[in-house]
């Protein structure tokens, strides 16, 4: 075999992520509590495409087994998933499920028995439903209640988990469910999402200091989506907009999690606006304490602005965009499918501003992918040829490679993901999965994609 072209680091991370609600079904099934989906499709079932709910997903809670068999057949050395709090700890608080410390137990021997490094991520979306009717991330409670839910996950798995990650994109929540009214409580209000970013937050430094005070030799930390803000233009005016993109939509979550501090004039301007969240100054100590060991970085676009065409009314709702109007580039590439642009060189520019301005922090990709509507028009022979994800995935890789060799500290890439998985509101509407999932019978069927990875992820290049 020759030598690849793209040859990654030794012990570089080839493998795919997801999470507890979008993969495991059995919602209501081995002592699992509610959690904020299943009340909302309860609630609004017309929400969900084509009425889809969590309550089956991918099935990785009955087929976990088997679908650890094919994620080795797939050349996986690493692969990503959360804990659902509410599987632990169904009330959110108090007592531990037993039956889900024996699943988890089972699920992450069967990962290391098959050469699989198990990362757990402890947070994705996925509320208690008794913690949303206590206020959610608005209250302090659930600040205290996700700490003590992380020290029992660390108590119970830190032994044989070397990796941990806090939370998924927190500012998915924050945006999502109080400016643009995609998640529960569908609220545009952005003080209540100044304290639920700011308690997210706090939470996962709380997080991080039980973990370092259990001693258990592992690496902790943070998946954050970074889109890397680009400027319509070199004017003033668009630069300035693209700087307040990134204040809100990127600093915010990323300095208070590497540097230990918010940036003083993100502050300042909350201050200005009556906008910041209600918060002890003894918390600001320990973020300031407890900062990550590890970045997960999530990309799939980038996010491209321009100055303000029509200044917001004097009476217009406080929102980040009433200092950017977002920028739609002409002859940009697109994956119409989702409406995203697709902008490979985005995740090379952001591992280098990691590199340069956050003292190059040890990073992974820790998802990236393409999804596709109506995917079974590709397949040939009962198999889905997705050479559109191929030249997805590998025109990604080669800016990570790049990065590399030029000294960026990234140690991995996951797709998203595994098998084909329920997304949110979105349900089954668009596939990301190496492996094709029949929803009808559960089969599972390897993508052309997926054999691509193998052979990548077998020779650590391409």
């Amino acid at each position: 075999m020759s030598t690849p072209e793209y040859l990654f680091p030794d012990n570089f991370w080839w493998g795919s992520a997801t999470s507890a609600t979008q993969c495991e079904g059995a919602s209501r099934e081995g002592g699992r509590g509610p959690n904020v989906w299943d009340f909302w499709y309860e609630k609004e079932p017309e929400k969900f495409h084509n009425q889809v709910g969590p309550c089956e997903a991918s099935t990785f809670y009955k087929n976990y087994k088997n679908d650890i068999a094919l994620m080795k057949e797939l050349g996986h050395n690493s692969f990503r998933t959360s804990i659902s709090w509410s599987r632990l700890i169904p009330a959110g608080t108090g007592e531990v499920n037993q039956e889900a410390v024996a699943f988890y137990n089972d699920m992450i021997d069967e990962l290391i028995k098959n050469g699989i490094e198990p990362v757990i991520n402890l947070f994705h979306f996925d509320l208690p439903f008794p913690l949303v009717e206590k206020g959610g991330w608005e209250s302090r409670e659930t600040v205290e209640a996700f700490a003590e839910y992380a020290e029992k996950c660390f108590e119970l798995f830190g032994h044989k988990v070397n990796y941990w990650f806090t939370q998924n994109e927190p500012i998915v929540p924050v945006e999502a469910g109080y400016l643009n009214v995609y998640h529960w409580p569908c609220v545009v209000d952005f003080k209540r999402a100044a304290q639920v970013a700011y308690h997210s937050i706090l939470a996962n430094a709380c997080a991080i200091e039980r973990y370092r005070k259990a001693d258990l030799g592992g690496k902790i930390g943070i998946i954050l989506n970074l889109s890397p803000t680009y400027a319509r233009s070199d004017s003033p005016e668009d630069q300035k907009a693209a700087h307040m993109a990134d204040l809100f939509c990127t600093r915010a979550f990323l300095d208070p999690v590497t540097k230990g501090t918010y940036p003083r004039e993100l502050v300042e301007l909350l201050k200005e606006h009556d906008q910041l969240p209600e918060y002890d100054k003894a918390d600001l100590e320990i973020i300031a304490a407890n900062t990550i060991d590890v970045l997960g970085f999530n990309y799939y676009q980038p996010r491209r602005v321009k100055a303000k065409e029509v200044a917001p009314a004097a009476d217009a709702p406080f929102v980040p965009e009433n200092f950017y109007d977002f920028y739609e580039m002409p002859g940009r590439k697109m994956n119409e499918h989702r409406g995203w642009e697709i902008y490979e060189k985005g995740i090379y520019d952001t591992l280098l501003d990691l590199r340069d301005n956050y003292d190059n922090i040890e990073v992974y990709i820790s998802e990236n992918g393409m999804g596709v509507e109506g995917e079974k028009q590709f397949e040939v022979k009962g198999q889905i040829q997705d050479d559109y994800r191929i030249d997805f995935i590998s025109d990604h890789l080669k800016w990570i490679h790049k990065a590399s060799q030029e000294g960026s500290k990234v140690r991995g890439y996951h797709l998203w993901t595994f098998i084909d998985c329920w997304s949110w509101l979105n349900a089954y509407k668009n596939r990301y999965g190496f492996v094709s999932l029949d929803l009808e019978t559960q089969e599972r069927t390897i993508k052309k994609s997926g054999l691509w990875f193998r052979d990548a992820a077998r020779q650590n290049g391409f």
